[in-house]
């Protein structure tokens, strides 16, 4: 198999448009804080094993190779290849030739300046790199790229990488020896103190993670949730996810979309929160999304104004920022369903169940006074609505409540 080289970043890892590019960039920058098992994972879920390969070539090789790239990100993504390269021997895979290559160019680099009195900034990933190319990758799985990036005394010690074709990579259980060099590990990143409780920490949020990429897909049980649940504010700052996983987890899982999305909302304001807000008011008009939008509405958990800077509560951003626009939408979500229903384009009771759903939670939202049913801001749509509808008992009932508060 030709090797793969790479002297500076392709056209497509420069500037990529495709949506995959993107998460998988934003992944890199905001993951790096997390620990490395921990972004492999995100990675993982996020990418399909048959893009992995292509997406690699144009976005995390340029990467490693580039002395300009983060420090953190390139020893991210030499640990993301331990994930490629598992089940391939190391004599034949494609991506071996830029591994070594970047370790020996770094590793010369860096013997250089000692001989010159003084220290590679770089030294932390000939290290990292040395860990892979050995077979010991997965050693490095509990630690965060940000950590290493900033360890000290990390030194190769005199047993040769296997690079040679007679090895095929890393052994499949723990040793003695692995057991050894993990304990040094330990102490090289957290120091001689390094406690349990640390170690448990570090495996609780890499299963927490695991359990947040899975909610996207299925019901979690209530001992996932449980255990889900303590770790979420850790596995949002920074987010392991993006903006198009929120209404999957919402679908599947609305319990722990509502922590989930306290978390994200209470982060310092950005443009990333902005997306989340535009996600919630494109929700559709179901049980599991207005189930979601009343407990947001209620919910007293201090947070920042996007705009004044003052202090808010998560009720008081959703309801000026998302409640509206989340009503309107649902409105011509459910024209349309009418539309395709009429057309004969769909043959189910989605319109009709959600006019109904959609009259029940505006009306529990009058209840407790968070809209006011005499405004024309808060109301005026909803009403001619509801009229429109008004065969329906839930929006008859809630027509007449809205007409006999305006005359």
């Amino acid at each position: 198999m030709r090797p793969l080289h790479h002297t500076q970043p392709p056209p497509a890892a420069q500037g990529h448009t495709d949506p995959l590019y993107a998460s998988v960039r934003h992944l890199l920058m905001k993951a790096c804080s997390n620990t490395c098992s921990t972004a492999a994972q995100a990675f993982a879920q996020l990418v399909q094993p048959t893009a992995r390969f292509q997406l690699a070539l144009d976005a995390l090789l340029p990467i490693l190779v580039s002395p300009r790239s983060e420090l953190p990100q390139r020893i991210l993504v030499a640990y993301i290849t331990v994930l490629l390269i598992r089940d391939t021997p190391i004599a034949i895979n494609p991506f071996k030739s830029v591994l070594f290559d970047t370790f020996t160019k770094e590793r010369n680099a860096a013997v250089q300046l000692s001989g010159e009195g003084k220290t590679s900034d770089d030294e932390q990933l000939v290290w990292v790199l040395w860990k892979v190319l050995k077979g010991d990758g997965d050693h490095l799985g509990p630690y965060p790229p940000n950590t290493l990036a900033r360890t000290s005394n990390l030194v190769l010690d005199e047993e040769k990488v296997p690079f040679d074709s007679s090895q095929e990579g890393a052994p499949q259980h723990p040793t003695p020896a692995h057991r050894q060099d993990r304990s040094k590990l330990d102490r090289l990143v957290f120091g001689n103190d390094v406690s349990p409780e640390e170690v448990e920490k570090t495996q609780l949020l890499s299963q927490g993670l695991t359990l947040l990429l899975a909610a996207r897909e299925r019901v979690l049980t209530l001992s996932e949730q449980r255990l889900l649940g303590p770790v979420i504010p850790q596995l949002t700052s920074p987010s392991v996810l993006i903006s198009l996983d929120l209404p999957l987890i919402i679908a599947h899982n609305p319990t722990i979309a509502t922590p989930l999305l306290v978390s994200l909302l209470t982060l310092p304001p950005s443009d990333i929160s902005s997306v989340y807000l535009d996600v919630l008011a494109q929700l559709p008009p179901t049980l599991p999304t207005f189930d979601i939008l009343g407990r947001l509405l209620h919910d007293i958990t201090p947070a920042t104004d996007s705009i004044t800077g003052g202090k808010v509560t998560v009720a008081d951003i959703v309801r000026m920022e998302v409640l509206g626009p989340f009503l309107h939408q649902c409105i011509l979500w459910l024209d349309h369903a009418e539309r395709e229903e009429r057309d004969g384009l769909i043959s189910d009771d989605r319109f009709a169940k959600g006019v109904q759903n959609l009259c029940r939670f505006y009306s529990a939202l009058l209840k407790v006074n968070v809209v006011d049913p005499a405004s024309d801001a808060d109301s005026a749509e909803i009403a001619h609505f509801a009229l429109r509808n008004s065969r329906f008992e839930e929006a008859n009932a809630l027509y007449r409540v809205l007409a006999s508060a305006r005359f």
